[in-house]
């Protein structure tokens, strides 16, 4: 049975989407980064605010641990890390390839 998780006040939906703002092009942050930065453990919460409330901000700068892309949205991010020249390793997996935490990852 999946859990849906709860609503997330207005405060942490704004705080997020700042944090996602300020990522600078090239680089990237794991959702758990972001949770981080606003004191929170909640990486789920955070990929939460990017599901419902993401689709104006830089989605794609929001990985998952390990470097892979938004989850289905492996194409449509892929064209955005080109283009931004963000670093990209080849990867086994379904998705072909992963950002290259160890080079692109943003720490403010």
């Amino acid at each position: 049975m999946v859990r849906a998780l709860p609503e997330q006040p207005p405060g942490f939906v704004d705080a997020v989407l700042a944090v996602v703002d300020d990522i600078p092009a090239g680089c990237v942050a794991t959702y758990g980064d972001v949770a981080a930065m606003l004191g929170s453990r909640g990486a789920r919460a955070v990929g939460q605010v990017m599901a419902r409330y993401g689709a104006d901000a830089p989605w794609w700068r929001v990985i998952r641990a390990g470097g892979r892309p938004p989850a289905g949205h492996a194409e449509r991010a892929r064209a955005h890390y080109e283009r931004e020249g963000t670093p990209l390793r080849p990867s086994a997996d379904d998705d072909g390839y992963r950002v290259d935490l160890a080079a692109a990852r943003w720490r403010p």
